[in-house]
């Protein structure tokens, strides 16, 4: 196998004219190619005349030809293995109790996948409901205010990300983060996804995947319990022994071996029942703002300029950053042709997300505008910044109208502290619907001049960012956890001795990725400590 890196073609250009460059570039015939895969795909915009795609190819040749296009030394083509998935050599300690995983989102689908496949059939605990009864509770929420607190765009299968553009974006150079985008087109996403630079799944495609994921993982012999929250632990001499589980017929309790936590960011009753117990935790930075949304022709046209609008390209996408003093402001979770969403999951909260279907074809481009913030600002209490956030939440709420209806505004009238009159080129997408008031009422003075800074330098950054008519809804306050669980370079809480925190809500993920790979190294390091259980 040869990859072939650093292919760049016109954006109109077809697989066939990339397969002939290809060919030249290990100088054989474009018919010698006994396979041919494109690895990775990137747009670069940055010359709207020019815009052009970037390749890699992954390929198979004769052996003869495969060691002439070695021959040649050039940078751009090396040799490669396939890669296969690799046993974990099973531990030596006798579970003694269930295998249980908490949380259905990323991390928990992942680190639950990853026991099942080894014969451990692990136990899933997910607080909400499965994915056709958990839209119906959204859908609910959204048209009538009626909030479920079990089960909305914060709990339930496949977790906040389902309710999101289900992007599947990286820092993470591990190569388990491959395996994740594999599995998730093996269970029903677009293939597409395994090569892109920026790929993304959509909402509506996201839902049928988690659920595939989910039955995959009963398949191999774990067992999946919904409406079941995690609500209590027992220690026995710094190590878990058992649970406490509250399910609509009661109270159960299970004899625990390992308790994987990925319970995501809106289970904060959970993180202080924990605390309790004497699982060490300590506040983190975090960012919060508000979420702006924008004609998505206006992004499209300022990225692409008069190649808008063609399907080859799709909806255009940004990422902007600024300073407001020693603050970062930025841009975050941007959901091309999008929605803007209720995602609250408590009473007294008003919390905005973005989401995005798979075709992306909504009128309007939304993206999180968020400020920096950290423990100097709200303590360095374990809960500082959780409540630093039930504040912000609970005063957007009221600042609406105590009915699930968002405050927002125009930029214009935001720049200039003032309510705004009416809304007139963008029309606000957040359901149940807004209310136009002074934004700065409902957020700390730092927060909102961050905002009002960012949104001026994102101008300069990109034509037409701080339109008069672009509308702000508040407030985005659940970017990242404000609580870090602490554990060990082997993956264990500090204190608790069979606790494995993963993904976001324990924070350390920031992403359906980069969560999907914690949850998998949660599951692995179990794997690599106990034996598997031994079933009757």
């Amino acid at each position: 196998m040869l990859e072939l890196t650093g292919l760049r073609l016109p954006y109109t250009a077809t697989e066939e004219e990339l397969k002939q460059r290809a060919a030249e570039l290990c100088r054989v015939s474009a018919d010698a190619f006994l396979t041919f895969r494109i690895s990775r795909r990137a747009l670069d915009a940055r010359k709207k005349q020019q815009i052009s795609y970037l390749y890699n190819v992954t390929v198979a040749l004769p052996k003869k030809l495969e060691q002439q296009a070695l021959r040649r030394k050039d940078d751009r083509i090396k040799a490669c293995s396939p890669e296969t998935d690799t046993e974990i050599a099973a531990g030596t300690e006798d579970c003694r109790g269930r295998i249980v995983v908490a949380g259905l989102g990323p991390a928990g689908l992942f680190a639950a996948y990853t026991l099942a496949k080894q014969g451990y059939r692990p136990l899933v605990l997910e607080r909400g409901r499965p994915v056709e009864e958990r839209v119906q509770s959204v859908e609910r929420f959204w048209s009538a205010r009626v909030l479920d607190p079990e089960s909305n765009v914060m709990f339930g299968e496949g977790g906040a990300g389902t309710f999101s553009d289900g992007k599947l974006t990286s820092r993470s150079k591990d190569p388990r983060g491959q395996r994740v985008l594999e599995l998730l087109a093996e269970n029903g996403a677009p293939g597409e996804i395994v090569y892109l630079a920026k790929p993304h799944i959509g909402t509506d495609r996201l839902r049928a995947v988690v659920s595939n994921l989910r039955r995959r993982i009963e398949q191999l012999g774990g067992e999946v319990w919904f409406s079941a929250r995690l609500s209590g632990v027992r220690c026995d001499a710094g190590r878990i022994a058992e649970i406490a589980v509250t399910r609509p017929d009661g109270e159960v309790r299970v004899p625990t071996a390992a308790l994987v936590l990925a319970t995501g960011l809106g289970a904060r009753d959970t993180c202080r029942m924990l605390h309790r117990a004497g699982v060490a935790m300590q506040p983190k930075a975090f960012a919060v703002g508000c979420r702006i949304e924008h004609p998505q022709s206006l992004i499209d046209h300022a990225q692409f300029g008069d190649a808008a609008g063609d399907p080859r390209l799709g909806a255009a996408e940004y990422h902007l950053s600024a300073r407001s003093g020693d603050r970062g402001v930025y841009t975050f979770c941007m959901c091309p042709g999008g929605k803007v969403v209720a995602s609250a999951s408590a009473p007294e909260q008003l919390v905005v997300n973005g989401m995005s279907d798979y075709a992306r074809d909504a009128e309007n481009a939304n993206a999180a505008v968020i400020v920096q913030v950290g423990p100097e600002d709200f303590g360095y209490g374990a809960f500082d910044g959780v409540r630093f956030c039930e504040k912000l939440e609970r005063d957007a709420f009221y600042v609406g109208g105590g009915d699930h209806t968002a405050p927002a505004s125009r930029v214009e009238d935001y720049l200039a502290r003032r309510a705004s009159a009416a809304f007139s080129y963008v029309h606000p997408s957040y359901r149940p619907g807004v209310r136009r008031t002074n934004l700065w009422d409902c957020l700390p003075e730092f927060v909102a001049a961050g905002i009002a800074e960012g949104v001026v330098a994102f101008g300069h950054q990109l034509a037409g960012y701080d339109l008069p008519d672009a509308v702000l809804t508040a407030v985005e306050s659940r970017t990242s956890s404000p609580i870090r669980i602490l554990r060990t370079a082997m993956g264990v809480s500090e204190t608790v001795s069979n606790l494995y925190p993963a993904g976001e809500g324990a924070g350390y993920a920031g992403g359906i990725v980069s969560a999907a790979i914690d949850g998998m190294r949660a599951a692995e390091r179990i794997i690599g400590r106990f034996r598997p259980p031994v079933w009757e």
